[in-house]
């Protein structure tokens, strides 16, 4: 069973793809859309990385930071954030151990799936979005989660 709206979400603490420690209890206070994709450079998850990316600005406008993530090694989150200009970090999932904690659903037991979450400051989980099909529409979901938070 996977976490909803409303549930703490679990500490975040995992490596980026240039070996940074990213941990959620240093936002400051910041939202975080926090993106689980199955695996780098396939053709939905480009769009999906690409969505995030073309709406950076407006998504840091709105008082959040973005983060996305994968089981792929720091080795691939390199290739895939050069090749494609992603400004956020991509953190290393090694183990699937963060995907579990969320309880990110598989998709017919064998491909990890598409969950979007928009967390508040406080670390509460306030929109989950899930979808495997479309990529982009994550984008256009958080985009609406984080207007509500400001409007809040």
């Amino acid at each position: 069973m996977g976490l909803s709206a409303g549930d703490r979400a679990p500490l975040i603490d995992l490596p980026d793809q240039q070996g940074q420690q990213r941990r959620s209890d240093r936002l400051d206070g910041r939202a975080l859309v926090l993106f689980f994709y199955p695996k780098d450079d396939t053709p939905g998850c480009t769009m999906e990385a690409c969505a995030f990316r073309d709406s950076y600005s407006d998504i840091q406008a709105l008082g959040a930071e973005v983060w996305g993530v994968s089981g792929d090694s720091a080795g691939s989150h390199q290739r895939f954030a050069q090749r494609h200009n992603l400004p956020f970090p991509l953190l290393v999932d090694g183990g699937n151990r963060l995907r579990q904690a969320f309880g990110v659903p598989s998709v017919l037991g064998l491909l990890p799936g598409r969950v979007t979450y928009v967390i508040d400051g406080q670390g509460v989980i306030r929109h989950v979005f899930n979808n495997l099909l479309d990529g982009p529409a994550h984008r256009r979901e958080a985009l609406e989660a984080l207007r509500q938070l400001q409007q809040a």
